[in-house]
């Protein structure tokens, strides 16, 4: 795959013959191999070690399933409480990814939030793509996400695009690390199958006019009802972070500003929540076609 803006394959096709190597179980929380685990809910430790966790069973299995590199699963048996729990758990013994059993204190050290699922990943992090490995498809939807900051809001928002079909998300002017544990959470593991792409501001709308797209990007001030838009062509969405709006990039001639009607005293909508209901009337307009 390029980069990490290919869509999922499926590793149906591992050896079933190749075993995953374990190790003793880990009683211990400062253990080395939980101490880095650990590093990896701060971006700091993520970036040195180019390394991620992946937290609970729907997600790893959404990893496996996309083929992502997996070093290392800690399994705490006595969590695995659902018939799937322990079919993943063998699937990832047959992928040959190195399994660590810990204890139940050890699983609640490393284990984000209140996810206590019983198994918890360390998977290798990827570049994220850039655009000139996108290749452009006629009526292709794509979504622009400039400055994100909250990763909760990019994880739902990778959620909605990946349920209403969007071909590809690009973050412009990246501000939220991809590999965020809340990202995972929110997105409930979509990030490893939902291609995605880094660029800046300019550069997302250079690409987007030389390819014939047309823009939509949501404004308060916006003069085009989002119900007033042919969403059915080759478009691009775009949305910003809810402090501050979009950049100035996105106000120029080539971009239609639309907005949503706010009927009650609020200004407006979370970002996921924005994405979302234009997410939802492209796929309507373009299903009624």
């Amino acid at each position: 795959m390029d980069g990490y803006c290919q869509r999922a394959q499926s590793v149906a096709g591992l050896n079933p013959a190749k075993y995953a190597p374990m190790i003793d179980e880990i009683r211990s929380t400062q253990n080395p191999r939980i101490k880095a685990a650990c590093q990896l809910r701060q971006g700091r430790g993520r970036q040195q070690q180019q390394r991620f966790l992946v937290d609970g069973v729907r997600e790893i299995e959404r990893a496996l399933e996309a083929g992502w590199p997996m070093e290392e699963v800690f399994i705490c048996d006595a969590l695995l409480g659902q018939p799937g729990d322990r079919e993943l758990r063998d699937r990832l013994e047959h992928a040959g990814v190195l399994l660590c059993p810990v204890t139940g204190p050890v699983m609640e050290k490393i284990a984000f939030g209140d996810r206590h699922d019983g198994l918890v990943a360390v998977a290798q992090q990827r570049p994220l793509a850039t655009l000139e490995t996108l290749c452009c498809t006629p009526g292709m939807l794509l979504a622009v996400m400039e400055s994100i900051e909250k990763p909760g809001n990019l994880g739902a928002i990778l959620r909605s695009a990946d349920a209403a079909g969007v071909d590809a998300v690009i973050l412009a002017n990246q501000a939220t690390d991809p590999f965020n544990p809340n990202v995972i959470r929110a997105s409930t593991g979509i990030i490893f199958s939902m291609p995605v792409y880094a660029a800046s501001s300019e550069q997302t709308l250079d690409w987007l006019t030389k390819n014939g797209f047309q823009i939509c990007a949501t404004r308060i001030d916006g003069s085009a009802s989002y119900l007033d838009i042919d969403w059915k062509g080759q478009l691009a969405i775009v949305l910003g972070e809810e402090s501050l709006g979009l950049s100035s990039c996105w106000s120029g001639p080539a971009v239609t500003a639309v907005s949503i009607p706010m009927r009650g005293s609020a200004d407006s909508l979370n970002v996921s929540t924005t994405a979302a209901i234009l997410f939802y009337e492209a796929l309507r307009q373009r299903e009624s076609a």
